[in-house]
């Protein structure tokens, strides 16, 4: 949206006077994309909005804390074989569905039963395909008792990828994988209590019998505002109370809702990576000290302070500096100079250096051309060129562009992401990896990344992980700039607002009302 028209709208919204609430026995959260289904169990496709909604609803197994390290959410402990081969999880007693039914072993037993006769998009991660066939991760599921279920899988390297798959998968009641499309049930906090499919909007309750403690809120709506001039107008005007993480609001108009009376916009810390992509293999970048000298060109605290408003945080590594497998590796200060000295070093030639992003985003747009120019001054030859995301996503799969810059959200939480981005040989559209854009190639990356991923001890793969992460940075095949911020604007009545770096909606349970 330009942004003279958000100003001008809320500049509007100021002098116009608040509208009362519609509902106000509903504390209703925005979300800013429409989902498609509520069950995200064995649903097809990804699907982010719904994974929000799924945080109200369900628990999981496993989840991270805050250091992205993985621990029990309905498993009370976690037991892992000297083979690591074997990993048994000691489950919750006491838990109850939202149907009354206490949670067993047989729930999780038929959970990943209906999991993988979906064949949907989260079975996939569960495995492997080799020659064309899909050879699973798991070996066994055992349930020897009710509070016991033991996970058997092919080699110990899977150990660390069952746990970070077991975090999406919502744990549901014996004989209700049928019926979860249109009235889900789990055990989580809130309760489903109906949905407007055509409004995109869902209501919930409290769930009194939470294992966890029942939310503050009794009545919650989550609603789906894809538009921001309509986001604005029903915070100003006390429609909606919460809007977590507003992708559709740029850094400008949150801060011109923060000086609205009635709202307040926090700000917290993000796991998410904003970063420059570089294909190694396409000249000039072929050269390491080009590369190099991109990342000393860029004033990423110019761009953090000036266009985001300061709604970001520096960013060294792939890994948020939360996680317990972190470390900066080098560091690309801003230094124009020694960006100068190192294209020399190299005999640039003045070769021309596309850079590619995604039309439309006008965010991305603004950062975009402040890179351009830094670049520009250091005397690369590069050019802009936006296309549309569709076509952006096949040509970044396909190694044609030579820069680009875009976004990784959650997978970068996991040091398994480095084996996905900078391993030789896993390229996208081959069969094997989403994610080696660069098309980078290290074998003494190589060897540490798969060192690091067979290894189930926590501080002995963190050093592998780090050794790598020092190897990689010092090659830049890819560039981090910075993590964007967890912007939440929220009415002035709405309290302890905490959101986590992962962004998940897991805090609204605790939020109060005033």
């Amino acid at each position: 949206m330009n942004r003279l028209v958000i100003i001008l709208t809320l500049a509007a919204l100021a002098l116009a006077p608040a509208c009362r609430r519609s509902n106000s026995e509903f504390v209703t959260v925005a979300l800013p994309e429409s989902f498609s289904s509520l069950d995200t169990l064995t649903s097809a496709s990804s699907d982010s909005a719904a994974e929000r909604v799924r945080n109200l609803m369900f628990n999981a197994l496993i989840k991270k804390n805050e250091k992205f390290e993985y621990v029990g959410e309905l498993a009370s402990s976690v037991e892992t074989s000297e083979d690591g081969q074997t990993i048994t999880l000691r489950l919750r007693e006491n838990v109850k569905f939202h149907n009354g039914k206490t949670f067993t072993s047989a729930d999780v037993k038929y959970t990943f039963d209906k999991l993988f006769e979906s064949k949907g998009y989260k079975a996939g991660a569960f495995f492997d395909t080799v020659d064309g066939e899909r050879i699973s991760h798991i070996t066994a599921l055992e349930t020897p008792d009710a509070n016991t279920v033991i996970f058997k899988v092919a080699r110990p390297a899977l150990k660390n990828q069952l746990m970070s798959n077991l975090v999406a998968i919502p744990i549901v009641p014996e004989g209700t994988a049928e019926t979860q499309k249109e009235s889900p049930v789990g055990s989580g906090p809130f309760k489903f209590v109906k949905f407007d499919s055509s409004q995109n909007t869902v209501e919930f309750e409290a769930f009194s019998e939470y294992w966890d403690g029942s939310p503050n809120i009794a009545k919650l709506r989550v609603k789906t505002i894809p538009d921001a001039s309509a986001l604005q107008a029903e915070l100003q005007n006390g429609a909606v109370d919460v809007a977590p993480l507003p992708s559709n609001l740029p850094p400008d108009a949150l801060k011109a809702l923060s000086e609205m009376p009635n709202l307040k916009v926090e700000q917290f810390d993000g796991s998410n990576i904003q970063y420059i992509g570089l294909n190694t293999q396409s000249a000039p970048l072929n050269n390491v000290k080009i590369r190099q000298a991109i990342g000393y060109a860029i004033d990423r605290e110019k761009i953090i302070r000036e266009l985001l408003l300061g709604q970001a945080k520096l960013a060294n590594s792939i890994l948020p500096d939360s996680s317990w497998a972190y470390v900066p590796g080098t560091v690309y200060n801003y230094d124009p100079e020694k960006a100068e000295v190192l294209l020399q070093e190299a005999g640039y030639k003045n070769e021309p250096i596309k850079f590619k992003f995604s039309a439309g985003n006008a965010a991305f747009g603004s950062y975009a051309q402040a890179i351009h120019s830094s670049l520009l001054a250091v005397g690369l030859n590069v050019q802009i060129e936006t296309l549309d995301p569709n076509a952006l996503r096949q040509q970044l799969a396909q190694g044609g562009f030579q820069l680009n810059t875009g976004v990784w959200i959650g997978g970068n939480q996991d040091p398994i992401f480095l084996k996905d981005l900078f391993t030789t040989g896993r390229i996208p559209g081959e069969g094997v990896s989403c994610c080696n854009r660069s098309r980078y190639s290290n074998a003494d990356v190589d060897k540490l990344l798969n060192d690091a991923t067979n290894e189930f001890d926590l501080e002995r793969s963190k050093v592998l992980y780090n050794k790598a992460w020092e190897l990689i940075s010092a090659d830049a095949p890819l560039l981090p700039l910075w993590y964007p911020a967890n912007m939440v604007v929220a009415n002035n009545r709405i309290g302890n607002i905490k959101i986590s770096p992962s962004g998940d909606w897991s805090f609204i349970k605790d939020l109060t009302v005033n």
